[in-house]
C-alpha cells in the first residue's frame, strides 16, 4: 500500500492537530458555558467576597457554605461592595470593587483560582477631582480590540452637571467615568465615560450574539425612575446608541445589573434593594423582556445575609471545584 507523501502527511498532521485544538477549545467553552459563578457581597460589604454557583443560571447555591474568600483591607472604610470580576486572556481573574461610600478610590486584586489573591490595591481613580463625592460600583471588562482592561464607575462632582442637580438623593448627580490599564500598575488619566443626560450609575456590558450592549440604571429620584435601560455598544469606548425603554418592572427600584447569555437567552439579574430581594429578566432580542424572578432560587433570600449587587461570570468546572475545597 502506498504511504502518504511527506507533504501530504505534514498537512494531515497539521489538520489533525488543528482539529484537536478546536475540540479542546470547544470542550473548554462547553465547561465554561455550563458553570456560572455569582460574586457578591452581604450586608454592608464589611466581610468581603462571597460566591454562589449554578449550572443553569436559575438555581444558585452558596459556595463553601457562604464563607468570604477575600476580606477588604484597602480604603478608609475597608468595604468590599459591588465586586466585579473578569477573566483576562491569560486566565487571570481581575476584580474591582467599591471600597467605601464617600471615597475617591476603588479596590483591585487578582487571582489565578479565585482562592489565592494578590495584594489589594487602592486605586485613586478620582483623586484628580478633590471635590468628588464617591467612586461607586466599578466594572471591569477586557477590550480585545485595544488589548487593555477598561474600568468604569459612577462618581458625582458637585456642580459639574447643573442641569440635573437635585435629581438624585442628597447632593448626588452621577456620571460614568473610566480609566484603562494593561498591567494594573499604570492607569490612563480618568475621563468622562458616559453622560446620558441624567444621573446614571451601575453601568455594565453584556455580549449577546457577538455584539456588546450597555446596561445602565437611571438614578433619578425626582421624579422616581430607578430602572434599567439598554443601549447598543458597537465599541466599548463608545459612542453608545440610543437608550431603549425601561426594561425592569414598573415602579420597582433596582440596582446592580449583571447579565449572561445562556443558550438563546440573555438573563439579566438585578438587586431590588428596596424590597430586599434579587430579581431577573429574560430576553431573546434585548427589546422584549420577561420577568423570570419567580423561576430563580437565590441563597439566603429574606435574611440579612442575602446576596447583594454582584457579577455573574462563566467559568470552567475546575475553578468552581477549587472553591469548594
Amino acid at each position: 500500500m502506498m504511504g502518504i507523501p511527506k507533504s501530504r502527511n505534514f498537512l494531515f498532521n497539521v489538520r489533525r492537530l488543528a482539529a484537536g485544538a478546536m475540540l479542546a477549545a470547544a470542550s473548554i467553552a462547553s465547561q465554561a458555558a455550563d458553570n456560572y459563578l455569582f460574586a457578591y457581597f452581604t450586608e454592608n460589604g464589611q466581610d468581603g467576597l462571597h460566591f454562589a454557583r449554578s449550572t443553569d443560571g436559575y438555581k444558585w447555591d452558596k459556595v463553601a457554605g457562604g464563607r468570604s474568600f477575600l476580606t477588604p483591607v484597602v480604603g478608609n472604610s475597608k468595604l468590599m461592595r459591588d465586586p466585579c470580576i473578569v477573566r483576562g486572556p491569560d486566565g487571570t481573574f481581575h476584580m474591582v470593587w467599591t471600597s467605601g461610600w464617600n471615597e475617591n478610590n476603588i479596590g483591585y486584586a487578582s487571582s489565578k483560582d479565585l482562592v489565592n489573591w494578590s495584594k489589594q490595591q487602592q486605586v485613586p481613580v478620582m483623586a484628580h477631582e478633590p471635590g468628588s463625592l464617591n467612586a461607586w460600583a466599578p466594572e471591569i471588562v477586557y477590550d480585545d480590540k485595544r488589548g487593555e482592561f477598561l474600568i468604569f464607575w459612577a462618581s458625582t462632582i458637585p456642580g459639574r452637571f447643573p442641569a440635573t442637580d437635585g435629581s438624585s438623593e442628597d447632593k448626588y448627580n452621577h456620571r460614568m467615568y473610566a480609566t484603562t490599564t494593561r498591567d494594573f500598575k499604570t492607569y490612563t488619566p480618568t475621563k468622562l465615560f458616559y453622560d446620558p443626560g441624567f444621573s446614571v450609575i451601575d453601568a455594565t456590558f453584556v455580549n449577546f450574539k457577538g455584539k456588546n450592549h450597555l446596561l445602565v440604571k437611571d438614578e433619578t429620584r425626582n421624579p422616581p425612575k430607578k430602572h434599567l435601560q439598554v443601549a447598543d455598544a458597537p465599541d466599548l469606548q463608545g459612542p453608545f446608541g440610543k437608550l431603549g425603554a425601561p426594561i425592569t418592572p414598573p415602579k420597582l427600584w433596582v440596582e446592580g445589573p449583571t447579565a449572561l447569555q445562556i443558550g438563546d437567552d440573555v438573563v439579566l439579574y438585578y438587586d431590588a434593594y428596596i424590597t430586599k430581594h434579587y430579581g431577573a429578566m429574560r430576553s431573546r432580542d434585548l427589546v422584549h423582556w420577561e420577568d423570570v424572578s419567580d423561576k430563580m432560587q437565590f441563597p439566603d433570600e429574606g435574611t440579612k445575609k442575602r446576596m447583594r449587587h454582584g457579577t455573574v461570570i462563566a467559568v470552567p468546572e475546575e475553578v468552581v471545584a477549587g472553591l469548594e475545597n
